[in-house]
């Protein structure tokens, strides 16, 4: 068996009522600390008023940008936390895990970001990282990056440091009760490709294998539940199936969906887990096509799975389940804003991207083109 390493949390709690325990595993930290929430202040209540008067409240309406990051920067230095914990979705969990590893940070935050900055690793130890995802999507409580956007540049990069994991996740279910159906649906389908893509990924493990593959199955079905209604049981698979997702990807990598993403999400500005879900039947299908031997027999039981899910053939998945996007509300890349005349750009920029190297083939220029005009 081929050596591997495992990167996770030191502590994830799981399950519901489990939020209910998080003020006083945070003030264990310290007195001092910051709070990041989403769009809806109201949300975040219950956790400002177990954290006592002592807590700076920052909230992250949006995917965050450097400018956000920058204001948030100035503001969290000044208060002097011990701490920070972010309650929100994805883009609430990268702020709050930014601010983590920069309030301590000298310097330039630009010379600690990937591809427009030097990527430089932080010279100072991160503020003690304490994540609740509302969502099931991201992962990015039990990952070491923060997505940060730069709009002069129509780019997205990460902040990556080991010293950013979050010394404590935890994944209640009930915090997503509610979530409407198009967050749920572009978020859930961010939590099935993340959950596939390390699966048919060149740097799977035994490790990552044992996340995903019993995953694949159950949480498609899981957000389908979710299409017809409220389902708690439904929402905790779809919980569990983003947990092991964001595992699966720190220590596998991910593939041409997010390689696309990346820079779709930075020229455009539209939601992550929108354009993975409008991504992920083209890209299994490029993928499939190409692909043979090893790889092609884990792309063969992936489709497999999601036709036992979809009532199709292997080989109709990736069309079936795009069928199945679409018609459950899930935008095109059309709409996303993505237009024709833009696909040789995105294809130049998405070979460099780093989650390219995790795919399972190399997809040639042609197949990533094709891939881009069928989503």
């Amino acid at each position: 068996m081929t050596p591997f390493a495992i990167s996770a949390p030191p502590r994830i709690l799981f399950g519901r009522g489990e939020a209910a325990k998080s003020p006083g595993l945070i003030r264990a930290f310290g007195a001092r600390g910051v709070l990041v929430h989403g769009a809806n202040p109201a949300r975040a209540g219950w956790l400002v008023a177990g954290l006592g008067p002592d807590v700076l409240t920052i909230g992250c309406g949006g995917e965050p940008t450097l400018p956000d990051l920058l204001a948030a920067l100035h503001l969290a230095r000044a208060h002097r936390p011990d701490w920070v914990v972010a309650l929100g979705g994805g883009a609430a969990l990268d702020m709050g895990k930014a601010l983590a590893g920069l309030i301590p940070a000298p310097g330039d935050p630009m010379q600690h970001l990937e591809i427009v900055g030097q990527a430089l690793p932080l010279t100072a130890a991160p503020l003690p990282f304490i994540a609740l995802p509302t969502t099931s999507g991201t992962g990015a409580e039990v990952t070491k990056n923060a997505v940060i956007g730069l709009p002069d540049h129509g780019r997205k990069v990460s902040l990556r440091d080991d010293g950013m994991i979050a010394r404590l996740a935890i994944v209640d279910p009930a915090l997503t009760d509610g979530c409407p159906w198009p967050v749920t649906l572009a978020s859930g389908l961010d939590a099935v490709t993340q959950v596939i893509e390390p699966f048919v990924s060149i740097k799977a493990t035994p490790y990552t294998d044992a996340l995903t593959r019993p995953v694949i199955g159950p949480g498609l079905t899981a957000l389908r539940r979710l299409e017809a209604g409220e389902d708690a049981e439904a929402r905790d698979r779809l919980a569990w199936t983003s947990l092991c997702g964001g595992l699966a990807l720190s220590n596998a990598g991910l593939g041409a969906v997010h390689g696309f993403a990346g820079v779709i999400g930075g020229m455009t500005g539209a939601a992550h887990g929108a354009i993975c879900g409008a991504l992920l039947g083209p890209v299994l299908a490029a993928n499939r096509a190409a692909a043979d031997g090893a790889a092609r027999a884990r792309l063969d039981e992936v489709c497999g799975i999601l036709a036992d899910v979809l009532g199709c053939t292997a080989s109709e998945a990736p069309t079936a389940l795009q069928a199945w996007a679409r018609g459950a509300g899930l935008p095109d890349l059309l709409a996303l804003g993505v237009t024709h005349d833009m696909h040789a750009a995105i294809v130049e920029a998405s070979v460099m991207a780093s989650s390219m190297k995790g795919n399972p083939v190399a997809l040639t220029v042609t197949a990533l083109r094709n891939a881009l005009a069928a989503a």
